[in-house]
């Protein structure tokens, strides 16, 4: 028995090939995308502004600038705090940016669970 695909569905090579095409051409937009996401510089502030965080795309942190009157030497574990705080909160931004802009480009594509996929 033969399956019967109805006129219009699945369109033959033709069909395929401009699939195909828009796939490449999907692929090379994320490419070009991820290069301008990782080429980013992000600032992020924690603590009310005394802790200045500098963190590029590709999650590399470039600076973190203190204000002097974080620096106390008798209270060392509130500036840890603080400093872990903007560390992880520059990459919390950095993870939203990249995911926000990917869905751009792949649209409903991005399929939950199959990272990479496009």
């Amino acid at each position: 028995m033969k399956a019967r695909i109805p006129k219009g569905m699945g369109g033959g090579p033709q069909n395929m090939q401009s699939m195909l095409r828009q796939a490449q051409k999907m692929q090379e937009d994320i490419a070009t995308l991820q290069e301008e996401l990782d080429a980013r510089v992000y600032e992020v502030s924690a603590g009310g502004g005394v802790v200045t965080v500098k963190i590029t795309g590709k999650m590399e942190i470039k600076s973190i600038d203190l204000k002097p009157e974080i620096v106390d030497p008798d209270d060392i574990e509130t500036l840890s705090d603080i400093l872990v705080a903007g560390v992880n909160e520059a990459i919390k931004k950095v993870n939203e940016t990249n995911n926000e802009e990917m869905a751009k480009v792949t649209g409903s594509m991005n399929i939950p669970g199959m990272p990479g996929m496009f």
